[in-house]
Formats: C-alpha cells, structure tokens, sequence
C-alpha cells in the first residue's frame, strides 16, 4: 500500500494548510467557532470535499491540516451531513438508558444529528427549549449543552447510513488527531530550541531528545494508521475497514493525547500557562476522546477481529 501523496494531494494539503494559517491562526480559534468561520471552510469546500469527487483519503488529508491548527466547530459533522443536511451541523450518538445527551456547539447549530442503532436522524436546534449550557467546559472551545431528553427526531437514514456516517467520522477524527500530535512535536521542538538551560538549548539535553522522538514516532504511526483506514474506507476490498478504522482510532487518540502532554512537559512551568497554547491541544485531545467511539470502544472493537490463538 502506497502512502505517498499525489501532486494534487499535495497541493490540497498545502492549500488547507495555507488557510489555516492565513484565516485560522490562534488568535481567531481562541475566539471559538462561528457562522464567518464555517462560512469560510465552507467556501473553501472543506465539508463539500467528498460531494465535489474527492475522496476519504483527501478529505483526511484535509483534516489533518484543520487539527494542526486546532480549527474549533463541528467539522466533522458538518463534513458527514453535507448533501443532506443544510447548514451547521452538529451530532450526538442517541444515549442508552436514557441518560442526557451532551451536545457540542449546540447554539451555533442549525441543525442536531442524532446517530442509533436504527438510523440517522435529525432535529432542529429550535426544538430544543433552554438546554442547560456547561459554565465550564473541558474543552474552552468546545461549548457543551446537556440535554436530559432529546426532542423528537426526523428520520433521514437507515442503519447501513448511521455505520456509514459512524466510520466516516472516526476516520476524520482519527485524521484530526494526528494532525494535532503533529502541532505538538512542532511546538515543543521549536521551543526546546529556543528554552536555554545551563547556557545551552534544552532540545541538546538527551533526556528532551528522547521526549521529542518518542513524540515524532508517535505521530507517524498515527498518521500512517490514519492514511491506510482512509484508503481502506475509499476501497474496503484491499482489508477490513472495521479493524483499520478501529486501529486508526486507538492510534491517533494516543498520539493526540501523549504528546500534548509530553509537550506540556518540554514547555515546563510554560505549559501549564494560559497564554502557551499547548494546554488547548491537551483538552481537545481528551474531548475527541468521547466522539466516534471512546479508545475502550474501538480496542475491543480491534480486539473481537484478531483470530484467537489454538492452545
């Protein structure tokens, strides 16, 4: 399997990249996702790709760059339901037993997927009278509203819709994590180079080094797990997509997460600081830990398709 990227890859690549820097930098993500910040990514085809002929695999190549540069909203929503729902998308998996339902960037929404066992389906966000808003969100970025009880919901998919939406997401996701582990090595390379300890840079230190390469590796593996669910997604005869998406998953989330933390570590006291934007990776990576199936989730999902050894 191939991994390397087209020309045309490329020049997708450099041109999300290319806007993420010139529209989304820091600043503009710390200020939270609105209707001007869709209406650009929508300009630009982010959630159009795939209705526009491109593929799983550009659209995750696309998501890579909106997770290096931590671009907030329902991006990966909006990305699933474009065709078939209008405007800002935002979407729950329906809770078991009944408990709330916890509904990221519900106020910014137009419209509320709602994703079960039975099909995809979808509800108004005027159908939602007063939902009790978190003061304090894990994620700063991510606004959440606990709902106790999800109003009553327009079906526009059956089952095989929901598993199609359900993959697709995971594998966006997965996409959106590596690029966040890949933000991280940057950030605390750059600042291992520029932090001076003992008259030297830290990054000359062997103990960061180990750090930073531990980080590298970590994201390439992400990112290679990452590609080949997307390829796998784009032509599920070449393996099994349950199992690389599943696996894609488990990586990128621990890449995501242990390498904003190993980032906060290189930073030091720096780290733990609001202005040093390494504690936002951290929180986004802990918060995309719960969409698309939570890491226990998707290792035993990888776990139920390995063959058992004969004794």
């Amino acid at each position: 399997m191939n991994f390397d990227l087209t020309e045309d890859q490329r020049a997708l690549r450099d041109g999300i990249r290319a806007l993420c820097v010139g529209r989304f930098g820091m600043e503009r993500v710390r200020a939270g996702f609105d209707r001007s910040m869709f209406a650009e990514l929508a300009e630009t085809g982010v959630f159009s790709l795939r209705s526009d002929g491109f593929t799983w695999s550009d659209a995750s190549i696309a998501f890579q760059e909106l997770g290096r540069a931590l671009v907030p909203g329902p991006l990966v929503w909006s990305h699933l339901a474009h065709g078939t729902v209008e405007g800002i998308v935002t979407g729950v998996e329906r809770p078991a037993d009944g408990r709330p339902a916890m509904i990221e960037h519900l106020a910014a929404a137009d419209t509320v997927v709602v994703i079960d066992a039975g099909g995809v389906n979808t509800i108004s966000r005027t159908a939602f009278d007063r939902p009790d808003e978190l003061g304090w969100p894990l994620d700063p970025l991510t606004p959440v509203h606990r709902v106790e009880a999800l109003p009553e919901a327009e079906p526009i998919g059956d089952a095989a819709i929901a598993e199609q939406w359900t993959t697709g997401g995971a594998v966006l996701t997965a996409a959106y994590q590596v690029g966040m582990a890949e933000a991280c090595v940057a950030a605390a390379t750059e600042y291992s180079l520029e932090r001076r300890q003992f008259d030297r840079p830290i990054g000359s230190f062997q103990a960061v080094k180990h750090i930073l390469a531990d980080m590298a590796v970590r994201a390439e593996v992400a990112r290679a797990a990452a590609d080949a669910a997307a390829v796998t997604l784009d032509d599920p005869e070449i393996g099994d997509v349950a199992r690389v998406v599943s696996g894609a998953r488990l990586l990128a989330s621990e890449a995501a997460l242990k390498n904003a933390k190993a980032s906060m570590q290189v930073h030091g006291g720096m780290g733990f600081t609001w202005e040093v934007d390494v504690h936002l990776y951290l929180k986004r990576a802990w918060v995309l830990n719960t969409v698309f199936g939570t890491p226990n989730a998707h290792a035993d999902a990888l776990a139920a398709t390995l063959t058992p050894i004969s004794a």
